[in-house]
């Protein structure tokens, strides 16, 4: 074996060899995959039982981030919350008092589910990884599940193993797929303080196991870890197995969702939401593991029928907030919410298309970079962002401007261009602060739209 190949596999191999224990000393050490952190961008699907009624009141009702939440109906619906009255009364209003949750399960349908279609459509946004819902709050899975019998996809609804027929469509596209996995399940009669060591023992952790021997994810992403502590849920039991034994041992990536004490401290990569960690605000922070912020096009992650155009973030503000994620050295893991009969919503449709086509012109400065050490502090009023990918450096600009760019700490610069653009840019460099010259731009010759990218080749020194 050649020593370059040798060294590409040292990782890997260690990987496998290396024998994780059950605890978190010995599970944190586990170094999560590069494909993750050189994926930069992935899609996420919230989609199940709750995308029947798709209601949740909105920002224009004056509720919080966590109270738009549509896939959350059925708890929303059922229990003294800050929003119950926006529910009962959409649900009265709409379905009448005799209709249960239960009932919504035989209208999700999904007969317009096209998965070669969507996947196509994932490919073409840009992303590079998928993450389903495998199974919300509700309990409901998308699989045939033999620990949820009849409230499964198979058993009654669309009467089909929806993630099955999902996984195999965006495999083939190259993408890699990941699954969402509710630890909590708010009405499973054993989900209660009393029988919770019953609940893991005998529901969640073999439906877990159930989940990835079967469909052999690249991704675990567990949620709702929030009423117990990671020793009750046994999540560092599951991950020892998932690390040393499972189909999936070598490559799969994990959250850090897998306890009330664990975000931004365990497990693999950490998350934000909506800019939210656990509500303090995360816009200012740096992390020092991969990164990963979820968010939908508006104010829900599942479908939400009551969003009007004002709700959803612009093409533009969507481009703006991966680079921003980037920037600061994360992934941007955009929700889509189809609906209850398997359509991806055609605003949904129509955001993804910009970002791709953005994508298309300018992924050089996204997939495979790293956050630049010497950038400076990302604000509010930041409108110019960095990127590095070895010694080339990325400055992204979010709002065009004829003036000179300034950018200081750099160490050479062999040549300046705009990607897209065709042609070399003027700039100059003293010392080690490099003035990039914006080109004259016309209709015809603008590269792209909603922000723009200079590479600066050798800008790290040679």
């Amino acid at each position: 074996m050649k020593l370059s190949v040798l060294l590409l596999l040292l990782p890997v191999m260690a990987m496998a060899q290396f024998k994780y224990e059950a605890n978190w000393a010995s599970l944190d050490t586990r170094p999560v995959p590069a494909w993750f952190e050189d994926a930069k961008f992935g899609i996420f699907i919230h989609w199940g039982v709750y995308s029947v009624p798709a209601y949740s009141p909105t920002v224009r009702d004056g509720v919080g981030i966590y109270d738009r939440y549509a896939e959350h109906y059925w708890r929303r619906w059922t229990e003294p919350t800050s929003t119950q009255q926006y529910f009962k009364e959409f649900h009265q209003r709409v379905y009448g008092p005799d209709v249960k949750y239960q009932d919504f399960a035989r209208l999700f349908t999904a007969e317009m589910f096209q998965p070669d279609e969507w996947a196509a459509r994932f490919r073409k946004s840009g992303a590079q990884y998928v993450v389903l819902t495998s199974k919300h709050h509700e309990g409901f899975t998308l699989w045939p599940s033999k620990y949820s019998w009849n409230w499964n996809a198979v058993d009654t609804g669309p009467h089909r193993d929806l993630l099955g027929d999902l996984t195999k469509a965006v495999r083939q596209q190259g993408l890699k797929m990941g699954y969402y996995y509710s630890l909590l399940e708010w009405y499973h009669p054993m989900y209660n303080k009393e029988s919770i060591g019953q609940y893991v023992n005998d529901h969640m952790l073999p439906q877990m196991k159930e989940l990835v021997a079967n469909y052999q994810p690249d991704i675990v992403w567990p949620d709702g870890e929030w009423d117990y502590g990671s020793d009750v849920l046994r999540s560092e039991a599951f991950l020892q197995w998932l690390y040393n034994e499972s189909p999936v041992k070598d490559r799969v990536v994990v959250n850090d969702r897998w306890g009330k004490e664990t975000r931004s401290k365990h497990g693999g990569f950490f998350t934000t939401e909506y800019d939210l960690v656990h509500d303090g605000d995360s816009k200012g922070l740096t992390f020092d593991r991969p990164w990963e912020e979820c968010r939908g096009m508006a104010g829900s992650f599942g479908f939400n029928r009551n969003e009007i155009l004002e709700d959803y973030f612009t093409s533009t503000e969507l481009i703006h907030i991966l680079v921003n994620k980037v920037a600061r050295g994360g992934n941007l893991l955009l929700n889509i919410g189809p609906t209850a009969d398997g359509r991806i919503p055609v605003i949904m449709q129509q955001r993804l298309t910009d970002m791709g086509d953005w994508l298309a012109v300018n992924g050089e400065a996204i997939y495979g970079t790293r956050k630049w050490m010497e950038a400076p502090a990302v604000t509010a009023s930041t409108t110019q962002y960095f990127t590095r990918k070895g010694k080339d450096m990325y400055v992204i600009v979010t709002r065009w401007q004829g003036q000179p760019l300034v950018v200081k700490g750099i160490r050479g610069a062999e040549q300046v261009a705009l990607l897209g653009f065709g042609k070399k840019v003027k700039s100059t460099l003293s010392g080690q602060t490099l003035t990039i010259y914006p080109p004259s731009l016309t209709l015809a010759t603008t590269p792209c739209q909603h922000a723009w990218v200079y590479k600066v080749t050798e800008a790290l020194g040679k």
